[in-house]
């Protein structure tokens, strides 16, 4: 694993130091353990998670510039992608890991414990994280790898963001009708629309990474509780 997620990083021209990749193995040996006794990837191959979740998470490096010590939230995270990846790579970034499910939170507690890493864990639905004071426009970067469509995921991420953040959802590939009715939603929640970067994952298939601006505080009524976001899509 070691030697594989370093070779896999290199290659996207993402540098990592041996220590960061002894990180990635122990994160790896966690994955592979926690596996067995709860759902948190079908993806278990030691290249494969080297290239498919780690330097994958990895990407975001190349396409958004991340200001040192910026805050960061994870809206989704499952197993920790893209967070704990970014946060092995970047450890001057704040971050906060939020999922809905408890025990992946403990999986989470247990990497960061095993790897020294400082992060916050949050056992809460987006919707409701959303809305709370704590985490409303608290956050410089939101980022995600939720399957949601981009309206839909935009109104769980969008809130949590400061006026002047960024939300980066990391999608895969054909992303054109997604974009195109994200519009009136991302309108509504005070974003836009900076970049979209499309490229290939090596021999794992397109990908695309969305940029977009928070240019205006979030209305209070959003986001919605999560019945509404599914069943009337902004």
């Amino acid at each position: 694993m070691k030697s594989s997620v370093i070779i896999e990083c290199k290659k996207l021209g993402i540098e990592l130091s041996d220590f960061q990749a002894e990180q990635f193995e122990k994160y790896y040996e966690l994955l592979i353990d926690w596996n067995s006794k709860i759902n948190l990837t079908r993806i278990t191959d030691r290249d494969e998670v080297a290239l498919k979740h780690f330097a994958d998470s990895l990407t975001l490096l190349n396409y958004l510039d991340i200001p040192e010590n910026a805050r960061v939230i994870d809206v989704g995270t499952g197993a920790g992608f893209p967070g704990i990846p970014l946060k092995i790579a970047r450890p001057d970034i704040k971050l906060t890991l939020l999922d809905s499910l408890n025990k992946r939170l403990l999986f989470l507690g247990e990497v960061c414990t095993k790897l020294s890493l400082e992060a916050e864990l949050v056992h809460s639905r987006a919707e409701e994280g959303g809305q709370n004071p704590e985490l409303r426009e608290k956050f410089d970067l939101a980022v995600s790898r939720a399957v949601a469509r981009l309206n839909t995921l935009s109104e769980y991420c969008v809130p949590f963001l400061k006026v002047g953040g960024v939300f980066a959802p990391m999608k895969g590939p054909d992303l054109d009708e997604e974009l195109s009715e994200a519009g009136n939603a991302l309108k509504t929640l005070g974003a836009k629309i900076r970049d979209v970067h499309s490229f290939e994952l090596q021999n794992a298939g397109g990908r695309t990474i969305v940029i977009v601006d928070k240019i205006a505080k979030t209305p209070k009524a959003y986001p919605r509780h999560g019945g509404k976001i599914k069943s009337k899509p902004l």
